[in-house]
């Protein structure tokens, strides 16, 4: 593709399988920077110069499954795992209210048990009476992360949130890609997730009112491109409001150390352009800015901004426990103490040129569209 064809197919509205496979493909950086660029431009037009901030809690490491790329997965007896306090979670999460962050995400591993449940139940309930308490009237908006659960699970804790208009789930698919999908998901005596579960829980979240959000790894070994966008197009079938997507990062703590790992340059040039492919094609949903562009390479965050991205998930949780919670090696932020953030916002909008969303939700346009909303 010469920058002329490229001028011409960004001007379309719409784009097709072969448009979103030319936008992946591209190397030339010239031409790279010009479809960042309009994937930048896009977001402003649609979503105006706000980034959303969501202070991300990690409030255990503790996992039931075994997936072949995670440092957390259950057969890395290597891991030290912990478990927050009720006490540290409301306190990380009033630190994010204090700094204005409209939102607060909460992950961990992944666990069904009545134990973990009542304890994110009970830690819901008490962010939300925290933030109304810190005079946000409705309570601070919610995202969580905690995998595959039953609908029962998912309605106990939509209440315990205090505030349905403001709630998200992210749920990544990783891939859509069926038989990689199965080769993730499968550890030690077999698998243990399949593609059927996935999809009938994002749609138990949909059914219940969340704000539904996934995502892939880009860049994971036997990954085509052919296979990213279809990835879009699978986002674009779930009717997702939001995304989380980053490059695939070895784990020595997982189980696919032997199958490498893309060239970082590389890497790093796919994932801008997937980011920006999906912006181009998917308009109206929020998409953060991954940790693991961070750990990428330096100012990684700042380039997914600039490629698309109008979301980021500062690191809240307390510093003792971060270097614990490694997905993948290496992992940003986790020596920084939650202060640090105020240098990556000025970064952010030093390098950026956005402004940081305070004291509100920054919901995604799809999302508000979809329930006839107000304004972020």
């Amino acid at each position: 593709m010469n920058l002329q064809t490229l001028e011409n197919t960004l001007s379309q509205e719409t784009f097709s399988d072969e448009d979103l496979l030319a936008f992946l493909s591209l190397t030339e950086p010239a031409l790279c920077s010009r479809l960042w660029r309009e994937a930048y431009d896009r977001t402003t037009r649609v979503h105006g110069n706000a980034l959303w901030f969501r202070g991300l809690i990690e409030i255990s490491n503790y996992c039931i499954y075994d997936c072949r790329y995670c440092g957390i997965r259950k057969g890395n007896h290597a891991a030290q795992r912990y478990t927050l306090t009720l006490d540290e979670i409301v306190e990380a999460a009033r630190y994010a209210v204090r700094a204005g962050y409209g939102s607060v995400a909460l992950q961990a591993g992944e666990r069904t048990d009545e134990k973990f449940v009542s304890f994110v139940e009970e830690a819901l309930v008490r962010i939300h009476r925290m933030s109304v308490e810190e005079g946000i009237a409705e309570g601070c908006g919610m995202t969580l992360s905690f995998g595959e659960q039953t609908e029962e699970t998912y309605e106990r804790w939509a209440q315990a949130s205090g505030n349905r208009n403001a709630l998200r789930y992210l749920l990544r698919i990783e891939t859509s890609n069926l038989p990689l999908f199965r080769y993730l998901h499968s550890g030690q005596g077999g698998a243990q997730k399949t593609w059927e579960a996935r999809l009938q829980s994002l749609a138990l979240l949909r059914k219940l009112g969340y704000q539904v959000g996934t995502g892939v790894m880009i860049g994971i070994p036997g990954q085509s491109l052919a296979d990213l966008v279809r990835d879009i197009r699978t986002f674009e079938s779930l009717d997702v409001d939001m995304l989380g997507m980053g490059p695939y990062l070895v784990s020595h703590g997982g189980a696919m150390v032997e199958d490498g790992m893309m060239q970082k340059d590389v890497l790093l040039t796919l994932t801008r352009n997937m980011l920006a492919a999906t912006r181009l094609a998917l308009p109206t949903v929020n998409i953060a800015a991954a940790t693991a562009l961070e750990t990428l390479v330096p100012g990684g965050r700042s380039l997914g901004v600039l490629s698309g991205c109008n979301v980021m998930m500062p690191n809240v949780t307390p510093q003792r426990t971060r270097a614990s919670y490694q997905l993948y090696d290496n992992k940003q932020g986790t020596e920084a103490e939650p202060d640090s953030n105020v240098e990556l916002e000025k970064e952010l909008v030093a390098v950026t040129g956005r402004e940081i969303g305070r004291h509100r939700y920054g919901s995604s346009l799809h999302f508000r569209s979809r329930r006839g909303l107000p304004a972020a």
